[in-house]
This record gives C-alpha cells, structure tokens and sequence, in this order.
C-alpha cells in the first residue's frame, strides 16, 4: 500500500469521525498564580467544532485520492 493510498485512507476517517463527533473537546490548565511552593493553577474545558463542510471534504478528497491517485503508471 502506498502514501497516497495510505493519506486517503485517513482523510476519509477523519471526514466520517469529523461528521459523527461533530467536534474535539480538550482541557488546558494555566498557572495563574506562583508563591514560593505554592501554586494555584485552573483547567478550562475547550471545544473544537468541525464544521459539517469540513468532514464532508475531507471525505471527498479522500475518495478522490483514493480512485484517481492509484491510476497513474
């Protein structure tokens, strides 16, 4: 299996994954305050949206690198 089949594969995964998820959510802790050995830090909760249009391109290039990328000699 070759590179190109390989990145069609997972375009077409993260397309599907974008568009059943409908986004990514992370944490991200900050320090906020330093004493000595003290430390006061907070974790907030991010979210990533993918937009609808996204997974479906992802999914599009995917299968159009999968048809047409294997067809050159």
């Amino acid at each position: 299996m070759n590179a190109i089949k390989i990145a069609a594969i997972v375009l077409i995964a993260v397309g599907v994954l974008g568009l059943v998820y409908g986004g990514l959510s992370y944490t991200k802790e900050t320090d906020v305050v330093k004493l000595g050995s003290f430390e006061l830090s907070v974790k907030e909760k991010q979210n990533v949206n993918v937009p609808v249009w996204g997974g479906v391109g992802a999914i599009v290039i995917g299968g159009a690198l999968l048809l047409f990328g294997s067809k050159r000699s």
